[in-house]
């Protein structure tokens, strides 16, 4: 059977169990296009490897397209279209190139000052206000944030509904009292809706908002406000940076409070949604006040267990 077919069969069957499977197809199909017309048993190791490594330096993205190779290599074995893999035996390690922005209280306020009318363009300084405390305060991902319904957000018991979001998960995620006001006053001062969308948050005219449209707002206004980068990276703060610093202040304010961090992890990986404890793992950044924080708590471990 032909790659291209063999693929567009494993991504039909993903998807009818239930899967989204958007980023695995898009990788999926590359690999068809890059190998050629070709069957799936006649792909060679040199060609699939080349493919792995692509034109650049190897980053984590290497062994994530590795994994959606293997799954679906594993299925065309199972159904007698491969004879074997041509994928490596295993993924090299890889260090992360990359590293989470975390924002300090300073750059929030200077983030929050720098909204105004020019700098929003079609939104409002206050959904793009509102928008930013509630990536912040809830620890939400963007996608959930635009994909608020009104009826997802019970700001008199202070909790928001989120529907069906990564992995097809629901969750409430309970919210304090001050952001709690801030989309209160937001729902009495917003737009009418337009068109049949339910959102609550909306552009000036009432329509829905788009990632693309709030990453191009959000460029403008930290560029304004100051905020940047000073560690050489190349990738500036991003909207979804605002979740990582939700959970590694959250980290930081229970070492403070000495509390049992291990055990309240669980608790950290169910607010933000995750399907593992140890996808949460990576939103925590070894800051220094964490790092501080970290050492202080095992240097008190170690003088109790010393004395």
């Amino acid at each position: 059977m032909r790659l291209g077919r063999a693929v567009e069969q494993y991504i039909g069957l993903k998807q009818s169990l239930g899967f989204r499977f958007r980023i695995q197809g898009s990788v999926l199909r590359a690999f068809s296009r890059a190998m050629g017309p070709v069957s799936v048993d006649q792909v060679k190791p040199a060609t699939a490897r080349a493919y792995l490594d692509g034109p650049g330096p190897m980053t984590t993205a290497w062994g994530q397209k590795w994994s959606i190779l293997r799954g679906f290599y594993a299925y065309a074995i199972s159904r007698g279209l491969a004879r074997r893999s041509p994928l490596p035996l295993q993924a090299p390690k890889v260090v992360p190139t990359f590293t989470p922005y975390i924002y300090t209280q300073q750059d929030l306020r200077q983030l929050l000052e720098a909204l105004t009318p020019e700098r929003t363009r079609n939104l409002s300084p206050q959904t793009m206000r509102t928008l930013l405390l509630l990536l912040y305060g809830a620890g939400l991902r963007l996608s959930e944030a635009l994909n608020l319904e009104e009826s997802h957000v019970d700001v008199e018991e202070r909790l928001l509904q989120v529907q069906r979001s990564k992995f097809f998960k629901s969750r409430l995620v309970p919210i304090g009292p001050k952001l709690a006001e801030v989309l209160a006053d937001y729902a009495q001062h917003r737009p009418p809706i337009r068109g049949s969308h339910r959102c609550f948050l909306r552009t000036k005219t009432g329509a829905r908002l788009h990632c693309s449209t709030v990453g191009k707002v959000f460029r403008a206004v930290r560029q304004a406000a100051g905020v940047k980068r000073t560690d050489g990276s190349r990738y500036q703060p991003r909207l979804h940076d605002l979740r990582h610093s939700r959970a590694t202040h959250g980290l930081v304010a229970w070492y403070r409070e000495g509390a049992d961090v291990q055990a309240l992890l669980p608790q950290l990986s169910a607010y933000l949604g995750h399907a593992e404890i140890v996808d949460t793992q990576r939103y925590l950044t070894l800051t220094p006040q964490l790092r501080e924080q970290a050492s202080e708590r095992f240097a008190r471990y170690a003088w109790g267990r010393g004395s």
